[in-house]
């Protein structure tokens, strides 16, 4: 669909943000769901990570962030005097932290990509069952998700986990601060591995296990409830919004097969961001393939999909550490298919679909005198592709009869190679 001017938007205008684990942005569109060309902005900012295997953010400086867009973009609509309609999140799943009884930030904001969980998950497997929690849940028992999360910070930060009165993702935080309450959708909530899949409540068993309660986490929304009123100071820094209802933040990758126009099993999407994943829509998942995930769009649809913890944050990785420019992407490009030698496992923030090892390593074999920079560029990017093939193999054993597959992410559509 082409994008428009703000002149040619027809109402209602809705402002989106996504909070991505490179960037936040600002954009707009217009009732036909027409992206508005001339109006939107981005912050790029980069996760802290430690060789602990620690990818955090500030909360604050995550808040400010998306504020800050909002300033950028509201000062571009102003002038022209059109009203909004809505505002409407993505935000990266899944994300974590701790609450105090005060609403205050405990912890940074915990990525998914953060592994020094791996013993905790590792120990959550050999006491729980794991194939019946990914069938209740449609999450393993694997460092991306909450309960090896809140297992670690029980073991590791005592303190935190007696202090502790709420646990909430990044996009139920923002909601906190702008209207000083806070819910989560069932796509997000999914994201976590506490949503019994099936019920779409907060999963009893599991939250008993892990010593937490469903009173300290959010109140469970869908997709549609909107939530209007801004508080201070926020209502009076964006009048034109003070009134206008907000609608629960969703997962990054329902959006994007939204977005793709990948709603049913028919198409796959291909995102390729900084990680990667390949991800169907379907009514429901009677059998969650190994491997793979089940989250949800919103009560009627669930996303099936798996993701990888490598993208363009693999590729932007090598072109800085070997000091690539567009030429060597060139160069790249023509090489044959695994003419280079190498074998490759692109693990540089451990492993997710299919496998699941999330403290691995990324390793290259082969490496002689005569390799090249451009010869490992294209061995990690072969692995990546490898990958998604495992993925695929799993979506079609599932039923998913793609007749298409959509690519779409920001790493993909800036490299042609």
């Amino acid at each position: 669909m082409a994008d428009i001017s703000l002149d040619q938007a027809v109402a209602p205008l809705v402002i989106t943000l996504d909070i991505g684990s490179s960037s936040a942005r600002a954009l707009l569109y217009d009732g036909r769901g027409r992206r508005v060309a001339s109006v939107g902005t981005q912050e790029p900012y980069e996760l802290t990570s430690t060789r602990d295997g620690a990818s955090e953010d500030d909360p604050e400086a995550a808040m400010d962030r998306v504020c800050r867009c909002l300033d950028a973009l509201l000062g571009q609509i102003t002038p022209s005097g059109r009203p909004i309609g809505a505002v409407a999140i993505s935000s990266m799943a899944s994300t974590f932290l701790a609450l105090d009884g005060e609403g205050r930030p405990l912890t940074p904001v915990i990525s998914y990509a953060d592994t020094r969980n791996a013993q905790d998950a590792a120990a959550l497997r050999e006491r729980l069952d794991e194939r019946v929690i990914h069938e209740r849940s449609g999450c393993l028992l694997r460092t991306s998700y909450w309960p090896a999360r809140l297992a670690w910070l029980r073991r590791t930060r005592p303190d935190i986990w007696r202090r502790a009165r709420g646990w909430t993702s990044l996009g139920e935080y923002l909601e906190l601060r702008l209207f000083g309450r806070r819910r989560v959708s069932h796509s997000v909530a999914s994201w976590g591995g506490l949503l019994n899949r099936h019920s779409l409540e907060w999963d009893a068993g599991l939250l008993d296990d892990l010593g937490i309660s469903a009173d300290q986490l959010a109140p469970l929304a869908d997709v549609g409830e909107r939530l209007e009123g801004l508080a201070q100071p926020f209502a009076a820094r964006w009048p034109a919004l003070a009134g206008v209802p907000w609608l629960p933040a969703i997962g990054d990758g329902a959006a994007a097969n939204l977005g793709s126009g990948c709603v049913d099993a028919g198409r796959i999407a291909l995102t390729v961001g900084t990680t990667g994943a390949l991800r169907i829509v379907v009514p429901e998942v009677p059998a969650i393939p190994a491997g793979l995930w089940a989250y949800r769009v919103d009560r009627r649809a669930a996303l099936l999909g798996g993701a990888t913890s490598e993208g363009g944050n693999l590729y932007a990785w090598l072109h800085g550490s070997l000091r690539l420019d567009e030429e060597s992407d060139a160069a790249m490009g023509v090489l044959p298919p695994d003419g280079h030698g190498l074998t490759m496992l692109p693990f540089i923030a451990g492993e997710r679909s299919p496998g699941w090892a999330g403290d691995a390593k990324a390793s290259i074999h082969g490496i002689t005198l005569d390799t090249t920079p451009q010869e490992i560029l294209r061995a990690a990017m072969e692995s990546v592709a490898y990958r998604f093939g495992l993925i695929a193999e799993g979506l079609a054993g599932a039923g998913g009869e793609a007749r298409q597959i959509i690519a779409s992410g920001g790493a993909l559509l800036r490299s042609p190679v």
